[in-house]
């Protein structure tokens, strides 16, 4: 895999959409959600707290799209879906993971540059 960063200013790059698709608030809450354990359609709205159900559903149908979720229904009564994550899909837990990692590390150093700042453009 090639380490290599690549522009990704373009509206259009399919870098980029991917990005959007993949790392935005709600879609990484439901991947968080789903490394778990599959999910059924309104734990997940539970659980995820501030999501409507048109967000939800959209989102799930994006990563879905991708590939990175799986929708299944369950024929027992009453009849449900369930959202599992992919093998592709848990690819990304490493780097979620990373990021989370940063942002617990670096939350104080970030904090005081705020602050820093707010105190200078006040």
């Amino acid at each position: 895999m090639s380490t290599q960063v690549h522009t990704v200013t373009g509206v259009n790059c399919p870098h980029r959409l991917l990005l959007d698709q993949i790392a935005d608030k709600w879609s990484v809450l439901i991947l968080a959600a789903l490394c778990e354990k599959p999910q059924r359609f309104n734990v997940l709205k539970r659980e995820i707290e501030g999501i409507t159900q048109k967000a939800l559903t959209q989102s799930l149908r994006r990563l879905q799209r991708n590939g990175i979720v799986e929708r299944r229904v369950i024929t027992a009564s009453p009849v449900a879906v369930e959202y599992e994550i992919t093998p592709l899909g848990r690819t990304l837990k490493a780097p979620f993971e990373a990021l989370y990692t940063w942002t617990m590390d670096y939350l104080p150093e970030v904090e005081r540059a705020r602050q820093a700042f707010d105190a200078s453009n006040s």
